[in-house]
């Protein structure tokens, strides 16, 4: 078994004296994992850092083997050591990506907006929104996305102002009545009507993420890599 192609660097880990755990994300492969023999030479090292693009091949003698990765660099992405938002970006990206993808199973639309992702963050700026909107991606091609186009209740696109943690979909205020209490506050950066900003959209994604993808895994939480960067992108500046 053979592939060949490029692929951003998700994560890796020392195995032996010498090798690593390669995990990388391709467009036409999804997340593929392999054993980088000499990966862990100083040399190596700059080359796998995550979000780095590398030019990569795989060989295994059968499908289902962990297979070894031959790999030289594609194009790096410095920016992401330059600041530390930028690092907590690029470790909560490629947390979440490896925690909620099964190997090998491509996601061509969710590979490209995370390499757009990617170099924003490289680039420097405000990717704050981009993150969002990469999170809000994640749920939908896992299932879970959230419609907030109209109400759920009445289908206006008018005056939305909560989501329901059941169906995630919108609901207007006036259409909520009683049960306003129950839902979600709909912040006004992903089209609600009043307050919130990005703070109260990523605790809205993080809801799902946590009730959907989460409850998913048998328990098994979260990266913590995500809250961190939360905390960064929600704190004051």
């Amino acid at each position: 078994m053979e592939w060949q192609g490029e692929a951003s660097v998700m994560t890796l880990r020392r195995i032996g004296e010498n090798a690593v755990i390669l995990t990388v994300l391709s467009r036409d492969q999804g997340l593929v994992t392999g054993i980088v023999p000499g990966g862990a030479s100083a040399r190596r090292a700059a080359i796998l850092q995550p979000g780095n693009r590398l030019s990569l091949r795989w060989r295994a003698r059968v499908e289902d083997q962990l297979g070894t990765f031959t790999v030289e660099p594609a194009r790096a992405r410095p920016g992401l050591l330059a600041a530390g938002n930028a690092l907590a970006g690029v470790n909560a990206v490629t947390s979440l990506l490896v925690y909620a993808l099964p190997e090998r199973d491509p996601h061509p639309r969710m590979t490209d907006l995370t390499e757009a992702l990617l170099d924003l963050m490289d680039e420097g700026g405000d990717w704050g929104a981009a993150y969002l909107q990469w999170e809000m991606r994640l749920l939908d091609d896992l299932g879970f996305g959230l419609d907030l186009s109209s109400c759920a209740v009445t289908g206006t696109r008018h005056g939305l102002a909560y989501v329901s943690p059941r169906s995630g979909r919108a609901v207007s205020a006036a259409a909520a009545g009683e049960w306003a209490p129950k839902l979600l506050p709909l912040p006004a950066c992903l089209g609600g009507q009043g307050n919130g900003g990005l703070a109260e959209a990523l605790a809205l994604t993080g809801f799902f993420l946590e009730t959907r993808l989460a409850e998913s895994h048998a328990g098994k939480p979260l990266p913590a890599a995500r809250a961190r960067l939360v905390n960064r992108l929600a704190g004051p500046s």
